[in-house]
């Protein structure tokens, strides 16, 4: 809160009058940057297609993610309305609208929880990932210890492949950045498997 104060170049006390802190600013970061997830949402594409929708939430939702890459791991570390909420996915009014939609295109009750944990568990992996990538801290990273011949890592990426053939033979491939695409492939890869597991 001193921070952001700073940044403001106001008193720290100011800030109270917008939130109770630091746990309330948190939340206010997160629902703005899902505000408007639900409305974009609604309409004609909830009656169109499953697969529609669930592109499009796809879509939305890694939008976020590239939009505010460093504040996106917080949808995924704040508390959920409910425990049994899973991140991304996090409000009720969103999760909502996610099941109804399922159950409407013929989805069972085991269908629509399966879809909603595999889609959850996929754009969370995914897009967590993709924002690591853009400079997202998705875990404290304390400072390495310097305990003799250890390795410790710098972060420059620098390492010695010299007893790495492969890896070094590939790196000028592992470092293309194809995030794009994998989303793209792994958002088409389960649609099909949803789709596999509704016509059996």
């Amino acid at each position: 809160m001193r921070a952001l104060a700073r940044e403001f170049e106001v008193v720290p006390m100011a800030l109270y009058r917008y939130v109770h802190g630091r746990e309330d600013l948190l939340e206010a970061v997160v629902d703005t940057m899902l505000k408007g997830l639900h409305r974009d949402l609604g309409g004609e594409l909830s009656s169109s297609s499953w697969q529609g929708y669930l592109q499009t939430l796809a879509h939305l939702m890694r939008g976020i993610a590239v939009a505010h890459a460093r504040a996106f791991p917080l949808i995924a570390t704040r508390h959920p309305a409910a425990p049994w909420l899973r991140p991304p996915l996090r409000s009720l009014e969103l999760v909502e609208d996610f099941l109804g939609t399922l159950k409407r295109h013929g989805f069972t009750d085991e269908q629509t929880v399966a879809t909603y944990r595999a889609f959850s568990s996929f754009l969370l992996g995914t897009l967590l990932l993709e924002a690591s990538t853009r400079g997202a801290k998705t875990a404290a990273v304390g400072v390495p210890l310097d305990e003799g011949d250890a390795q410790v890592p710098h972060g420059h990426g620098e390492l010695d492949l010299r007893n790495s053939p492969e890896t070094e033979r590939l790196r000028p491939i592992l470092s293309e950045d194809h995030s794009e695409d994998e989303f793209e492939v792994a958002l088409e890869t389960l649609m099909d498997r949803l789709e596999a597991t509704l016509s059996q």
